[in-house]
Formats: structure tokens, C-alpha cells, sequence
């Protein structure tokens, strides 16, 4: 069966969990594909110090828009395949025989870490910065590896716990970095950057909650919701963070070229 027949039986489907589930990897696409044209066209506005802060936002989104075309098409075909027709003529939908999972923590493993290092990126520290940078770097990083054994454990085993308890105890332990360690080296920063800084800081503590909550849902069994829950907070956690990157870099812009950016 090609693509477009494959799509076409999918669609089937409707506004089932399935179906619902479907159509956010596809405006995923579109979210992330968007973001990344935004936030790279907003180059021009940034100081040549902050403008990577953009370029780095605009990276992630296009990667995430590369992977959730890939994760859209995988779940297309499983879908496709799980569709049948009753006695009646009615669609029924089996069990999905695959999910895209492995691509979800390919683009985590590479997005996640991209996105706390635009903590340090824009606090622009230099050698003094290296620290940071690799503390909050190493942690994700591990955080994502952990969560990734568990995710291919058994699940409710005591690996599968252990994996995922460790794995949020490093996200407590980055968000921990980001209230204190950030938090002190950003003191004598501008109150409106620090304001949209709290924002980018609450997008890590808060917005990052639905992952763990999403990891549970596999033990319900219900697949598919815990992918709409992932692609609704994945579109919200990347682009708007990046949204809220671009802001506190043009303050910081504005603030450089006036001449009131006070050295720590």
C-alpha cells in the first residue's frame, strides 16, 4: 500500500483517540515548521552577541519538524493497518502495532539539551559560563538516557520504576540549576529580561511536567493519548520557549546597544 492509500485508510479513523492523535503529528509539523521560520527570521532584530540565542531556537524547531514528519508518517502506517470494516460496514481500530516512540527521544536528545543551553547562551558569560553550561548540558542529557532505558523496560517493573524515578530526579535537580545557579548569575540583569527569564524558567518546571505524567499513561495501556498529550506540550514547550528566548534577547539587545548592560 503507498503513502496516499495508507493515509486515506487512516483517515478513517475520524476524531477517535487515533484519529485525534493523527492529526496533531501533523499540525506538529506545521507548529515546529512555522516556529523555525519565525524565530530565524528573527536574526535581524537580535545584537550580533544575542543572535544565536534565535538561530539555536530556530534549530530546534526545525529539527523537531523533521521528526514529527517521520513520527507522523510511522503512525499513519500502523494506524492504517490497525483499521477494518465489521460485518456492518462500520471502521473498527485495532491495536496499533507500533509508535514512533524511538524518534520522539532522538529529537529530545537532541532538542532538550539545545534548549537549556539557551539559558547560558543568553546570560553570555563566556569561560565564566562553562560550569553552567555543561552542568545543565550533561544533566538533560542523562536525564533523557535514563528515561529512555525505562521507556524500553518492561513495563512496571522495577527497572521501569527506577529508570523513570531517576530520570525525574535529574529533572529536579536541572530545575534546581536554573533557580539557583541561573537565578544568581542573572541578578544583575536588567528586572524586564529577568522577567522573561522567569517565563523560560517556568517552561522547564512547569511545562515539562506533562512528560512525566505522559510516561505513566503506559500503564494504562492507551498509547495514543499519552502521544496527544506529548504532541500538544512538544508544539506549546518548543516553540513558545523559543518565542520567550527571542523576547529576552531583544531586551537584552535594546539594553546593549543603549549602553546599559553592566558588566557582573
Amino acid at each position: 500500500m503507498d503513502q496516499y492509500s495508507m493515509t486515506f485508510k487512516a483517515l478513517q479513523a475520524g476524531l477517535t483517540v487515533e484519529g485525534v492523535t493523527m492529526y496533531l503529528f501533523w499540525l506538529g509539523i506545521v507548529g515546529m515548521g512555522a516556529g523555525a521560520i519565525y524565530l530565524w527570521m528573527m536574526q535581524g532584530a537580535l545584537s550580533a552577541t544575542y543572535r544565536k540565542v534565535a538561530i539555536v531556537a530556530g534549530i530546534i524547531c526545525g529539527v523537531a519538524c523533521f521528526h514529527y514528519y517521520r513520527m507522523s508518517g510511522i503512525y499513519v502506517e500502523a494506524l492504517a493497518a490497525a483499521i477494518s470494516l465489521d460485518a456492518d460496514g462500520n471502521v473498527v481500530i485495532g491495536e496499533l502495532a507500533a509508535f514512533p516512540t524511538a524518534y520522539r527521544y532522538i529529537d529530545w536528545l537532541i532538542t532538550v539539551p539545545l534548549m537549556v543551553l539557551e539559558f547560558p547562551l543568553l546570560l553570555n558569560l563566556g569561560k565564566r559560563g562553562a560550569g553552567l553550561f555543561w552542568g545543565l548540558g550533561l544533566v538533560s542529557l542523562f536525564m533523557l538516557v535514563f528515561a529512555w532505558i525505562a521507556e524500553t523496560s518492561a513495563v512496571g517493573s522495577g527497572q521501569w520504576w527506577g529508570f523513570y524515578l531517576v530520570s525525574c530526579f535529574l529533572w529536579v535537580v536541572m530545575v534546581g540549576i536554573l533557580y539557583g545557579q541561573v537565578t544568581r548569575a542573572a541578578a544583575h540583569l536588567p528586572s524586564e529580561f529577568l522577567s522573561t527569564l522567569n517565563v523560560m524558567k517556568l517552561f522547564i518546571a512547569v511545562g515539562w511536567i506533562i512528560y512525566p505524567i505522559g510516561f505513566l499513561l503506559a500503564l494504562s495501556d492507551n498509547e495514543s493519548l499519552r502521544e496527544i498529550l506529548y504532541n500538544i506540550a512538544d508544539v506549546i514547550n518548543k516553540v513558545g520557549f523559543g518565542v520567550a528566548c527571542v523576547i529576552a534577547a531583544k531586551t537584552l539587545s535594546r539594553y546593549e546597544s543603549e549602553g546599559k548592560l553592566s558588566a557582573k
